[in-house]
């Protein structure tokens, strides 16, 4: 199998569990709160990637890293899991899911910026191509899901600057993780990679706590045992398995491609939601849905 096709697997296998992972935490965040199930999943994820690191290299802990690997692997998951995380949830605040969500789907072209500017990756016209069908899908399915039966829009209704500038700054984020990722992973192991990303991340959101004096309610949150065991079902597709997919995902291929098909996520949760929440998707949702698949399909030719 070439390498590129490996990528492309990875990265439409990360889409596919984060889809998994969006609703258990969802399940988490609804009890215990968005900021409490990042920090407290991030623990979760770290266990699972010292088991796995024992069991797959003998290494329980990534300290066989490179001095380079640390620098650039820790500023990535300082930038992509708290930074990104963090504008990203707050933007759900501010703009409401629909465009938080919508905003997400340019973490595609500037994760290719950022490649071309960083790594000088470029994208063939075929890439372009599917990479425009992929993003337009994703936003129309995104839309037309998040479009209330009734016609009366619920959350937020009123854009400003400061939302957008989350929404922005959560794209950023995870394009930007997956650059400082390729940059500092060179050969060394993706999981070993990712167990590194997450303890930044740890790092992060503890001094974040510290400063917002939030110790009192993650306290509180992790006496709550079913949060517990969403946030634990979340870590273990996400943060262990889906982001350690995403770094040899982008290993392999240009970035820009591998977060084109990983931004599937949104289109690849609507069976999901139909299955266990029996919630209803239009057309407009199936066609969007559509160009997305075809836009991937394009990406693998």
């Amino acid at each position: 199998m070439a390498p590129e096709t490996l990528g492309q697997l990875a990265a439409l296998a990360a889409a596919a569990l984060w889809a998994c992972t969006a609703l258990a935490i969802e399940g988490a965040a609804r009890r215990i709160g968005s900021l409490t199930v990042n920090l407290v999943r991030l623990v979760f994820a770290f266990g699972f990637l010292s088991l796995g690191g024992w069991l797959w290299r003998g290494h329980p802990w990534p300290d066989d890293a490179t001095r380079h690997a640390w620098i650039w692997l820790s500023l990535s998951g300082l930038v992509g899991f708290t930074f990104g995380d963090l504008c990203l949830y707050r933007s759900y605040l501010v703009l409401g899911p629909r465009l938080s969500t919508l905003m997400m789907s340019l973490v595609p072209p500037i994760t290719a910026v950022i490649g071309w500017l960083a790594l000088g990756e470029t994208l063939t016209p075929r890439d372009l191509l599917g990479m425009t069908l992929t993003v337009g899908g994703i936003a129309w399915a995104v839309l037309e899901r998040a479009r209330p039966a009734d016609g009366v829009a619920k959350g937020p209704t009123h854009v400003t600057p400061g939302g957008l500038l989350l929404g922005f700054g959560g794209a950023l984020g995870q394009a930007g993780g997956l650059i400082l990722s390729k940059i500092g992973m060179g050969t060394y192991p993706a999981m070993a990679a990712t167990q590194v990303r997450v303890l930044a991340g740890i790092a992060g959101y503890s001094l974040l706590f510290f400063a917002l004096g939030w110790w009192p309610n993650v306290r509180r949150g992790v006496a709550d045992r079913k949060a517990l065991g969403f946030a634990a079902l979340g870590a273990f597709f996400g943060p262990f398995v889906a982001v350690t997919l995403s770094l040899i995902a982008i290993r392999a291929t240009v970035a820009g491609v591998a977060a084109s098909i990983m931004a599937l996520t949104p289109v690849l949760i609507l069976p999901l939601v139909v299955l266990l929440r029996g919630e209803r998707v239009g057309w407009g949702g199936l066609a969007g849905a559509l160009v997305a698949v075809s836009g991937v399909a394009l990406l693998f030719l």
